[in-house]
C-alpha cells in the first residue's frame, strides 16, 4: 500500500469513528471527506430499513407490497417534516457551533426536540383514527384496505421514532459530530434485520404476524436507535451535551426554528406530495404495476440516500462557515460537495443502465413486475447526474438559512412541472408507466438547473439567522 493510500483509509477509520470536525479551518477537500463518509453511511442506513421491510414483504404477497408502497407514500409526510426540522436544527447548531456559542447551541437543541414530539404526537392521534381513510383516498381497493390497514395504523402511530431519528441526527450533524447520527442508524437497522423476518414468519418464539410484523421490527428498531442518541445527549462527550438549565421552553427560539425549517419542511412535503400523486396515477395501472413501481423505488431510494448523505455535508459546512465569517469558504466547500456527488451519481446510473435486472431479482421473481421494474430504474436514473448537484444546492440554500429559494424551486418543479407532465404522458398521451417514469428526471433535471444559477448569485451570503 502507498504511502498516499494509507493516509486515504487513516482518513477514512478516522472519519467512521466519527470524531467532530472543525469545518472552518484546513482543507475543503479533507473536511467534505470527514463529514460526508459518516454522512453517507447514515443515510445508507436509512435507505436500508426500506430495502430491508420490501425484501421480507415481498415474501409474503404482492398485496403486501402494494400496501407498503401506498402507505410509504403517505409516511414521507412525515418524513418531510422529520428532515425539515432536522435541517433548520442543523443549520441553527451548526450556525451557534461556527460562532463558538456552544450555550446557545445546545438550547436550540431542546427546542428543535421539543418541536418535533409536539409534531409527532398530532400525526400519531391521525393515524389512529383515519389510517383506513388514507389508504382509501390513495385509491387502494376495499380487499387490499382490509388487509393493510393495521400496518398503516401502526406505522402512523409510531411516528415518533422516525422523527426523533431524523432529528436528533440533525442536531449532530450540525454540530459536526457525524459519526453518532451514522451510528445510531446502524444499531437501528441491525435490529431491524433481526426481528423483521422473526416478527413477519413468526421464527422462535416470535407470533407470525405477517405484513404487521414489518411495522413491529421497524418501529422496536428505530425506538432503540433514538434511546442511543439520547444516551450521547446526555453522557457529556458529545459538543451538545444537555445538561444544566437549558429544559424551559424558549418561544424566540422555536420560532426561529419554524421560520427556518418552514421552507426545508415545505420542500419535502412538495416533493412527497408530488410521490401521493405519482402513486395514484400508477394505481390505474394495476397492482403488478404498482408492486414493481414501489420496489424500484426503494432500490432509488437505496442510492439516493446516500447521495443526500454527501450532499448533508454542504449544509454544515455553510452553516459553520458562514457563523465563522467565511462565506467564499463555504462556497467553495459547495461547488466541491457537488462534484463530488455528481461522480457518486454517475456510477449509479452507469449500473442501473447495465444490471437494473440483478437488483430487481433480489426482490421479486415475477416476470411482469421485473419486466415494469428494469423500464422503471433506465428511465428515472437518466435524472441522476443532475440530481447529484441539485441536492448540494438545495442543502446549501438550507444550511444558509435561504429555505425559500429551494421551497420555490421545488414547488415549480414538482408541482407545476413533474405532476402535470407525468399525468399528461401517461394518461393524455397513453404512454401508461412510461409517462410517469420520464417526468421524473425531466423535471429533476431542470430543478438542478435552477438552482445552479440562483447559487451562482451568491446572496445566500447574506442570509442572517
Amino acid at each position: 500500500m502507498t504511502v498516499q493510500k494509507k493516509a486515504i483509509f487513516k482518513l477514512f477509520i478516522q472519519a467512521l469513528k466519527g470524531e467532530n470536525v472543525d469545518t472552518t479551518t484546513g482543507s475543503v477537500d479533507r473536511v467534505i471527506f470527514m463529514l460526508a463518509i459518516p454522512m453517507i453511511f447514515e443515510m445508507f442506513m436509512e435507505s436500508l430499513f426500506a430495502v430491508v421491510d420490501i425484501f421480507f414483504v415481498s415474501k409474503v404477497s404482492i398485496q403486501a407490497v402494494a400496501v407498503v408502497g401506498l402507505t410509504e407514500s403517505t409516511l414521507t409526510i412525515i418524513y418531510s417534516l422529520g428532515f425539515g426540522l432536522s435541517i433548520g436544527a442543523t443549520a441553527l447548531v451548526a450556525r451557534r457551533v461556527g460562532e463558538k456559542n456552544i450555550a446557545e447551541a445546545k438550547v436550540t437543541a431542546v427546542q428543535a426536540i421539543y418541536g418535533g414530539i409536539g409534531i409527532s404526537l398530532i400525526i400519531s392521534i391521525i393515524g389512529i383514527f383515519y389510517s383506513r381513510n388514507i389508504l382509501e383516498m390513495m385509491g387502494a381497493s376495499a380487499s387490499l384496505v382490509d388487509y393493510g390497514v393495521s400496518y398503516t395504523r401502526l406505522m402512523l402511530s409510531g411516528n415518533i421514532t422516525i422523527m426523533l431519528l431524523f432529528l436528533i441526527n440533525g442536531i449532530f450533524r450540525g454540530a459536526g459530530d457525524a459519526g453518532i447520527a451514522m451510528r445510531s442508524l446502524i444499531i437501528a437497522n441491525g435490529i431491524n434485520i433481526i426481528l423483521d423476518p422473526m416478527f413477519i414468519f413468526g421464527i422462535g418464539p416470535f407470533p407470525e404476524l405477517g405484513l404487521l410484523g414489518a411495522a413491529v421490527a421497524t418501529n422496536i428498531g428505530r425506538a432503540v436507535g433514538v434511546s442511543y442518541q439520547i444516551y450521547h445527549l446526555l453522557n457529556g462527550k458529545s459538543l451538545i451535551h444537555l445538561k444544566g438549565k437549558i429544559f424551559g421552553l424558549k418561544a424566540d427560539i422555536i420560532a426561529k426554528l419554524v421560520k427556518v425549517s418552514a421552507g426545508a419542511t415545505g420542500q419535502f412535503i412538495i416533493a412527497s406530495s408530488s410521490w401521493i400523486f405519482l402513486m395514484s396515477i400508477m394505481s390505474n395501472f394495476g397492482e403488478q404495476v404498482l408492486a414493481s413501481y414501489t420496489i424500484s423505488i426503494r432500490i432509488l431510494i437505496f442510492t439516493i440516500l446516500p447521495a443526500w448523505g454527501i450532499s448533508n455535508a454542504a449544509a454544515t459546512l455553510v452553516g459553520q462557515n458562514l457563523g465563522a465569517g467565511l462565506p467564499e469558504r463555504a462556497e467553495k466547500a459547495v461547488w466541491r460537495t457537488g462534484y463530488f456527488n455528481l461522480i457518486f451519481m454517475g456510477i449509479v446510473t452507469v449500473i442501473f443502465m447495465i444490471f437494473p435486472e440483478n437488483f430487481l431479482r433480489i426482490f421479486t421473481e415475477e416476470e411482469v413486475v421485473i419486466k415494469e421494474g428494469v423500464k422503471c430504474l433506465r428511465i428515472v436514473c437518466l435524472g441522476y447526474i443532475f440530481y447529484g448537484y441539485e441536492m448540494v444546492l438545495a442543502n446549501a440554500f438550507n444550511g444558509a438559512g435561504n429555505s425559500k429559494v429551494p421551497t420555490l424551486i421545488s414547488f415549480v418543479g414538482f408541482w407545476l412541472i413533474q405532476i402535470p407532465l407525468a399525468y399528461f404522458l401517461a394518461v393524455t398521451l397513453g404512454l401508461n408507466s412510461s409517462g410517469v417514469y420520464m417526468a421524473i428526471p425531466i423535471s429533476e433535471s431542470l430543478m438542478a438547473v435552477a438552482f445552479i444559477i440562483l447559487f451562482r448569485r451568491g446572496k445566500w451570503k447574506l442570509i442572517k439567522i
